[in-house]
């Protein structure tokens, strides 16, 4: 098994090697591996205390195989096919990778647009497990799901107590709630923080019912845990590269999977470094989906691919080497890499704008500009009358050494759903597509400017790349995407249905966005088809 971390750049090489030197004479790898709280300074040595069980998770997490491969037998026993993940975050990023590449089918629900759960909810419903996988038990969306499916099976005539599996920590509200309704509990490890939860019962449980062979993960990352204490660990050695990296300036991270077998472990990743890095104005930038642009900022990550450094290794061993590497960059930058300071903001922000709404309009405020079915909402110079003005004006505002994040609070598998000819080749399928997926603009407006363009879906991102956003470095632009809601979808027991949920979430976020200074436009789709296509019409031609 090749677990390997390799330079693609003189540069880049020196500078590890130095960064490799220096932790070597400080023991970092020996006293890491013993999971040493002491490492990130005494402000996060408590934290750290209570956060350091994913370093012996491809041992512990094997006591968990015989009721995850029990559990799997009795889903296939019942005829259910359909696995559904309600999870946010590391509870559905893990999962999400392990199944792609195992080439499993997976629903991941980590969304609270109305049009992509009810699409969840139509399909195959009779044959349907649902995984609810919150760490905290308190997860506003996963209550959402847990309370949405909880009416339609009863509606449908079906027990929810034989169709839905939790996956919590001990203690919490969820494991409480769970038992009294006779739902299936397993139970995780709570000295595992949510983004460093892959390979415990967050990633295993809802992968093995999918289908996914999780004994192998652990025999990976098992191999790969043998290589952590060593003075040139891969693990030492990517974390010395990107924190080395980030020092010097390089603190644009892209992640590049092109060839790789693994599929969509930058995703992942993502939420790992910059939830781990991003605080008290520092912080290391993830990039995944568009290719470099040569900028002195940027540093390349290959995964079983080439770039500045190049990371190969299986997927079991993947998680714990990028998660290892994490670590070491977070020493390297001065700050904890386990806490999440400001994930809690937009949170707050929700709750208060639900409850200061009631069951009046949300306070979305009035529009700077119209474009056909696209509303501005914003500060935007006087001399921009469209939306390609509106585009070029965001482009011109990202500052030198910065970026553009753009965060869709839409459905994120609708452009699968616009119908194409029988007939039509590939490449014309993958153009319709691309014509109708708000995706498709990150793309658009990256190869109109030399900074990274990042892209998000919410409230998907709120649980990953929003602690760097709105805690790291103050360099960022954003643009933020709302749409109508046509056919919503209520909460049973909560004061608010899906899509009300949804745009309070995006305001929520805007608000402590501009709390922090950080320069935000929303777009609000009156029509969200007719307005995705009028938007990336509009990129095309700034």
């Amino acid at each position: 098994m090749d677990i390997s971390v390799t330079f693609g750049d003189e540069e880049v090489a020196a500078q590890a090697e130095e960064a490799v030197r220096k932790l070597v004479e400080d023991g970092v790898p020996r006293a890491l591996t013993a999971g040493d709280p002491a490492l990130w300074g005494p402000e996060a040595e408590e934290e750290a205390k209570i956060r350091l069980g994913w370093l012996n998770l491809p041992a512990s997490s094997r006591e968990l195989l015989p009721q995850i491969t029990a559990l799997a037998e009795r889903v296939r026993a019942d005829g259910l096919e359909h696995v559904v993940l309600a999870g946010m975050g590391g509870s559905s990023l893990a999962p999400e990778v392990i199944c792609a590449t195992f080439d499993v089918p997976l629903t991941v629900l980590d969304t609270t647009d109305p049009g992509q759960v009810r699409r969840a909810l139509d399909d195959r419903l009779d044959r349907t497990v649902l995984v609810v996988a919150s760490k905290s038990g308190a997860t506003i969306e996963t209550d959402a799901h847990l309370r949405v499916y909880e009416r339609a099976f009863r509606e449908a005539g079906i027990d929810p107590a034989g169709r839905v599996v939790v996956v919590t920590d001990p203690g919490s509200p969820l494991e409480r709630t769970a038992t009294e309704a006779g739902y299936t509990v397993v139970l995780a490890d709570p000295a595992v923080g949510g983004r460093y939860s892959a390979l415990s019962a967050f990633g295993l449980v809802p992968s093995a019912l999918a289908g996914a062979e999780v004994s192998r993960l652990l025999d990976e990352a098992e191999q790969a845990r043998a290589t952590l204490s060593a003075d040139d660990g891969p693990g030492l050695a990517l974390g010395a590269a990107i924190g080395a990296a980030a020092l010097s300036g390089r603190d644009k991270l892209l992640l590049d999977d092109s060839l790789s077998p693994i599929n969509g472990l930058p995703d992942w990743a993502e939420q790992l470094v910059a939830e781990s890095t991003g605080k008290h104005g520092k912080g290391i930038l993830p990039v995944v989906g568009i290719d470099p642009t040569g900028a002195a900022d940027e540093f390349v990550a290959g995964i079983d691919t080439d770039g500045d450094v190049e990371v190969r290794g299986p997927l079991g061993a993947q998680f714990l080497i990028w998660e290892y590497a994490t670590a070491v960059a977070g020493r390297l930058l001065g700050i904890n890499p386990f806490d999440q300071p400001n994930v809690a903001e937009s949170k707050e922000n929700t709750a208060r704008i639900l409850a200061g709404a009631g069951q009046g309009p949300l306070p979305t405020g009035v529009p700077a500009l119209v474009d056909g079915p696209v509303e501005v909402y914003g500060e935007i110079p006087e001399h921009v009358k469209d939306l390609p003005g509106v585009l070029t004006a965001l482009l011109e505002g990202i500052p030198a050494h910065g970026y553009l994040s753009i965060g869709a609070f839409l459905d994120r598998e609708a452009a699968f759903d616009v119908p194409v000819p029988e007939d039509a080749s590939f490449e014309v399928i993958t153009d319709i597509w691309a014509a109708h997926d708000p995706a498709s603009l990150q793309g658009l407006l990256s190869i109109r400017t030399d900074r990274p363009v990042t892209f998000g879906w919410g409230p998907r991102y709120l649980h990953s790349t929003g602690q760097y956003h709105k805690g790291g470095p103050r360099n960022g632009v954003f643009l933020q995407i709302t749409g109508a809601v046509d056919d919503d979808l209520e909460v049973p027991g909560r004061p608010y249905t899906l899509g009300r949920l949804e745009l309070a979430q995006a305001l929520g976020d805007l608000d402590a966005l501009r709390e922090r200074g950080r320069p935000v436009l929303r777009l609000h789709l009156t029509d969200r088809e007719a307005g995705v296509r009028h938007l990336l019409t509009a990129a095309r031609e700034v």
